[in-house]
């Protein structure tokens, strides 16, 4: 059976002045799993994206962080999955979720895009049937403070809590390589916070 999973693309805006923001969680998400589980990324241009590799649980792994912004995310994944002949349907993609509250974390196969632009521009090259990794960075209250609220940094209290949903995501990740998407889930939906 061949793994759920073989390319990993984090959601975020290139430059230093997003860095931090939090739309750039899933850029926060793929730094922590370089991090975890070694290998690097390097800037490639034919893709116009930061592109590396890690092993989980005994898988090698793609690992993309698009560098166009945010909203123009699905070609240089596209790009990535027709080079290396990846199966888009074996893409996970990490991103800010407004819908949740900071401090949940969600794995879900397939879906819309909920207004997400970097989800429809990858929907639009990739089509739905990926599995997304959302990351709740909570809402601000009013449809038009959405923009702010995403593009500048949380609280500090906010930061902690998608930090810590980072570290649980990254933490069940050779679960979804050895037992599979449904007991990754189950391991991340129920975790108990401390």
């Amino acid at each position: 059976m061949s793994a759920p999973v073989s390319i990993i693309a984090g959601l975020g805006n290139p430059g230093g002045e997003y860095e931090r923001t939090l739309h750039n969680a899933g850029f926060w998400f793929v730094d922590a799993l370089v991090r975890k589980f070694g290998g690097s990324l390097a800037y490639q241009k034919k893709f116009d994206a930061d592109v590396g590799k890690v092993r989980v649980a005994g898988n090698d792994v793609w690992l993309v962080k698009p560098q166009a912004f945010m909203n123009l995310s699905g070609q240089p994944i596209r790009g990535v999955l027709d080079y290396y002949r990846l199966d888009a349907k074996r893409l996970l993609v990490a991103h800010d979720e407004i819908d949740l509250p900071p401090g949940t974390v969600r794995l879900k196969k397939g879906g819309g895009h909920g207004g997400h632009n970097g989800l429809r521009d990858i929907i639009r090259h990739c089509g739905a049937d990926f599995l997304r990794l959302r990351l709740g960075v909570g809402h601000p209250g009013a449809k038009e403070q959405v923009t702010g609220h995403v593009l500048k940094r949380g609280s500090a209290d906010v930061e902690r809590a998608v930090e810590d949903n980072i570290d649980d995501a990254v933490g069940v990740m050779p679960t979804l390589f050895d037992a599979g998407v449904e007991a990754a889930m189950k391991a991340l939906h129920t975790k108990k916070k401390d």
